[in-house]
């Protein structure tokens, strides 16, 4: 049994652990392999035990994956956005978790290509992290009212990366409750659409999944340690 083999396992278990803790379905939550510094090879040994969503933090890297990756994937954006990079973001990938900014989501919007609806999450940063990106719960109102108004795009919730000090529990209740009052801005037929929660990871997926998680985005746990960047 390969390494990541194992690591999937394990992963799984937890996650089902977790949900049946929480009165939650296991189907209620995405698995995301956050796969930067990873080759297609461990990619597509991912993929082979059944992983589909894979997401990336750096343009560049992932495109090199998206055309190399043989099995079908669902690819998410899950690094700081480059303003001047959301025209290929917007080709590439099928969810953007960062938006934190009116003008990002109004460039991609405008760049998306025309056959296509993007999937973004706005980036929240409740606890005023300074070494994190993402709105405060004011912005976010307005990003989302922005947001709402493309028709390229579909607001698909909310997305944070908790500071460290922050305690998972508190935290992601706090996302969870800004993701339920927003929802009150949108019309009855965009309020469907309004249904993820990016939130959790290898250290406080469970916290995240009680929460009301439906995207969790793992690294460590599945593929092992990062290997540097050249």
């Amino acid at each position: 049994m390969s390494t990541i083999e194992r690591n999937f396992e394990a992963l799984a278990r937890r996650i089902d652990n977790a949900c049946r803790a929480a009165g939650r379905e296991r189907s209620a939550v995405t698995l995301i392999g956050a796969s930067k510094t990873m080759g297609t090879e461990q990619l597509e040994a991912a993929a082979a035990l059944g992983l589909k969503d894979f997401g990336e933090n750096y343009l560049e890297e992932a495109l090199v994956k998206i055309q190399a990756l043989v099995s079908p994937a669902t690819w998410h954006f899950i690094g700081r956005i480059q303003s001047n990079k959301t025209r290929q973001m917007a080709a590439a990938f099928d969810w953007i978790h960062t938006v934190d900014r009116v003008k990002v989501a109004h460039r991609l919007a405008a760049q998306c290509p025309p056959e296509k609806r993007l999937n973004v999450l706005i980036q929240v940063n409740l606890d005023d992290d300074p070494a994190k990106a993402g709105a405060n719960a004011v912005d976010a109102a307005a990003l989302l009212d922005a947001i709402a108004g493309e028709p390229t795009l579909i607001a698909r919730g909310l997305m944070t990366i908790l500071a460290r000090a922050t305690d998972p529990v508190a935290g992601y209740e706090s996302v969870a409750q800004l993701h339920t009052s927003l929802a009150s801005r949108l019309s009855p037929e965009l309020r469907q659409q309004w249904n993820a929660l990016s939130m959790g990871m290898t250290a406080d997926l469970e916290a995240a999944i009680a929460a009301g998680a439906t995207h969790i985005r793992i690294g460590t746990a599945l593929f092992g340690a990062r290997l540097p960047r050249d």
